[in-house]
Formats: structure tokens, sequence, C-alpha cells
């Protein structure tokens, strides 16, 4: 059923397509709108801490993406 062979998301990926999702938008206003400081949300996108479930959750919401999308870059 499982598979025991998980590979680990890819954290800097993740954070690369948050990211886009971003575009010019400043990450002090996304932040706020995503519950999380800017230092968070910076770090997130630059790969060094993964995303809470909660945040993931906010960001797919926010601009109508799938957690897929996000997490593995495919829909």
């Amino acid at each position: 059923m499982f598979s025991r062979n998980r590979s680990k998301p890819d954290l800097k990926a993740i954070g690369l397509r948050i990211r886009e999702l971003r575009g010019d938008l400043r990450q002090e206003d996304v932040a706020l709108q995503l519950g999380v400081s800017q230092g968070q949300l910076s770090k997130v996108e630059r790969g060094r801490i993964a995303p809470t479930l909660e945040m993931l959750m906010a960001v797919a919401d926010g601009f109508s993406k799938s957690l897929n999308w996000i997490i593995k870059g495919s829909d």
C-alpha cells in the first residue's frame, strides 16, 4: 500500500514555487496574509525551513493552486 522508499520533499523547489506565486507582491504583505512573519516566509522561500501544513494550505487557497503543485510541481 505505502512505499517504504519515500523521498523527502525538496524544500528549495517548494520555496521557489511559493516565490513564483508571490510574484511582485512584497514578502511582508504575503506573510501577513499567511499569518507568518516575513522572516519565516523568507526562510521557506529559500528552502531553509519547511512550510507548515497551515501555511501550505493558506498559499494554496490564496493563490488558487493545488497542494500537489506546491509540493511536487505537478497537478
